[in-house]
């Protein structure tokens, strides 16, 4: 593995993720993304184009087919390392998302196989995202964020965001977890809160948080 691999690696995955919500993905919000500096991601940008793993649009960049392919592996080894590190070791959805970062780059293709069958298989990660299959095939589904459901809708959570460990630990208490039924009873205007329903409890959740919750 080149000195550089772990760092390249999270750059792709993090373009991956951006792209779901922002194509192409800037300059600025991969910046904001990884907490550094705009002028050192740009320098980044310059290498992996380089390397034929991004393509340049206006002043944004797009994962290249090589780029994805990397990107999806990544992204399994991550989500495989969070089920271990809560099925297997104990530790709370709140807790995995940064130690994943360390371990999805050591990983070997045969240990990734083994944590993938000594854990039954698992689809999805603890927040609900849908684990790349060895060919880095990803199941898509059409989900909507809670913060669009209107009032007297139902749906189930499917998702959380996971990389604010105390938002995850505020809905880890309130019961809103991926597969729980959830619904909104009333939705406050002017940009106000949704008062929502879980297991026969109300609360008020803000627009910011139910918009890190997507549901079907």
């Amino acid at each position: 593995m080149e000195a550089d691999t772990p760092r390249i690696e999270e750059y792709l995955e993090s373009i991956y993720k951006l792209q779901q919500v922002q194509h192409p993905v800037t300059t600025s919000r991969l910046a904001e993304h990884l907490k550094l500096s705009p002028p050192s991601v740009s320098e980044m940008m310059k290498k992996l184009y380089g390397k034929g793993l991004v393509n340049q649009i206006g002043k944004g960049v797009c994962l290249t087919e090589e780029g994805n392919s990397i990107a999806k592996k990544v992204i399994r080894r991550h989500r495989l390392s969070e089920r271990l590190l809560t099925d297997i070791l104990g530790y709370g959805w709140d807790e995995v998302h940064d130690e994943a970062c360390k371990l999805e780059h050591a990983i070997s293709p045969e240990m990734e196989a083994r944590i993938e069958e000594s854990l039954g298989n698992p689809e999805t990660c603890p927040h609900g995202y849908p684990i790349p299959d060895k060919d880095g095939v990803i199941k898509k589904e059409n989900l909507r964020p809670l913060s669009e459901l209107k009032a007297s809708e139902k749906a189930t959570i499917v998702s959380v965001f996971e990389e604010d460990p105390k938002m995850l630990q505020y809905l880890s208490s309130l019961g809103m977890l991926p597969r729980a039924t959830i619904s909104v009873e009333e939705v406050a205007p002017f940009g106000g809160p949704l008062i929502v329903c879980v297991s026969g409890s109300r609360y008020a959740l803000g627009r910011e948080v139910a918009s890190k919750i997507k549901v079907r």
